[in-house]
């Protein structure tokens, strides 16, 4: 079962490499029930795989809906068939399409190339299996930020591409190979912004690797406060690629700074719960400076990781200070995000200062290379242990 899982694995990341196709789950955060189906452009072929099919242009938008672990397809005053699964398949190779579901806080996003619908877990699963260029476009407007530099987009798009290579079966035993948020990157569909297009042309098929070729965790954060984390901090495992390093250019940007007041009985809670034993009467002892990035809180003989404090009080970063202020505690930290590889806020001033992505991505990443990603090397990884390595995006405060 082990080989075959690994075969399996591989044979997909060749089909990747020869085909520049990906399976994306789409509306990943969602249980939807039905999905309404519209082309935009072109013909479909919808089949449930039994001898059913139909071909759908943009006369009338389509209704997919689970039926128990069925999927029931009807077309407006047409056809209606059930299958155990639905394969909507472009005919004309410049197909488009939009895509609605029932959840609300959703709407309507527009996505090119295929879509299998099957039903698993209790939900309408929406698999869509589009070109790779095209869909990092997008997942550099979802998780780029408010830059507006071609040279940061870049930046974006080689960081992208090398996630999306690096973890390409971290879904492999769900049938597809990355989901569409955060827990793999941001995907809402097709763009039109033209600097991201450009961009993403400009480095196409360009990743980020060790020296030894092996495709780095292309981790990236909001803003580092001055100074980026050595991985060990964030997620305890150690890169030699993503270490401290002095950063000049975000200590300016919007979220450089903060400062949050918790009150003395909260924060002795989570103090407790990690296992402080000392006297609690004295709220000096809960002082804490940081002029340089550490890795653990101490009070007294007490620590703990900062990374843990940061979670359990959802703070926007682990690099704070703390001073007694009345009967609550102030932190004044600086930074948003884990603080790991590229802040964007630094690499946005850097490429209005004229820096390349080249040297953005040199700057963050110590000892890489930028290279085709037919002259990497692939390692087979286990998908379930996928998530591991995987960074977050920044569009929650998830880094």
């Amino acid at each position: 079962m082990k080989n075959k899982l690994l075969l399996s694995i591989l044979l997909s990341f060749i089909f990747c490499l020869l085909s520049s196709q990906i399976r994306v789950r789409l509306f990943n955060e969602f249980s939807p029930d039905y999905a309404i189906f519209t082309v935009n452009s072109g013909k479909y072929s919808i089949s449930n795989g039994s001898g059913s099919t139909i071909i759908a242009g943009t006369e009338a938008p389509l209704v997919i809906a689970r039926v128990n672990s069925k999927i029931y397809v009807k077309l407006r005053n047409r056809e209606a068939f059930l299958g155990d699964s639905v394969e909507i398949n472009g005919l004309t190779g410049s197909d488009n399409f939009s895509l609605r579901i029932n959840a609300a806080g959703t709407s309507e996003r527009n996505y090119s190339g295929d879509l299998k619908c099957y039903s698993d877990m209790e939900t309408l699963l929406l698999v869509n299996t589009c070109d790779i260029e095209q869909y990092l476009a997008g997942v550099v407007k979802a998780e780029g930020g408010n830059g507006k530099n071609e040279e940061y987009f870049r930046t974006q798009a080689v960081i992208a591409r090398t996630y999306t290579y690096k973890y390409f079966n971290k879904h492999i035993i769900d049938r597809y190979n990355l989901c569409d948020d955060t827990h793999c990157q941001v995907y809402n569909g097709l763009i039109s912004d033209s600097l991201i297009i450009n961009a993403v042309q400009h480095t196409s098929g360009l990743v980020i690797t060790t020296p030894d070729s092996l495709l780095i965790n292309s981790a990236f954060h909001s803003n580092c406060g001055g100074e980026t984390s050595p991985s060990e901090y964030a997620w305890v495992t150690s890169q030699t690629y993503l270490i401290k390093v002095t950063d000049p250019y975000c200590r300016n940007s919007r979220n450089a700074l903060w400062n949050k007041k918790i009150s003395l009985n909260d924060w002795t809670d989570i103090m407790i719960k990690n296992g402080y034993t000392g006297i609690l009467s004295d709220p000096s002892v809960f002082s804490f400076s940081q002029a340089k990035r550490v890795p653990d809180y101490v009070a007294g003989s007490f620590s703990m990781p900062l990374r843990t404090i940061r979670s359990a009080m959802t703070l926007r970063s682990s690099f704070f200070s703390i001073s007694v202020d009345g009967d609550s505690l102030l932190l004044e930290g600086r930074g948003y995000g884990h603080g790991v590889g590229l802040c964007q806020e630094g690499a946005m001033m850097m490429a209005m200062k004229g820096f390349t992505y080249q040297q953005i991505i040199d700057f963050y990443y110590f000892g890489v290379l930028i290279m085709d990603i037919k002259n990497a090397v692939f390692l087979p990884q286990n998908p379930s242990s996928a998530a591991l390595g995987a960074r977050k995006g920044v569009k929650s405060d998830t880094n």
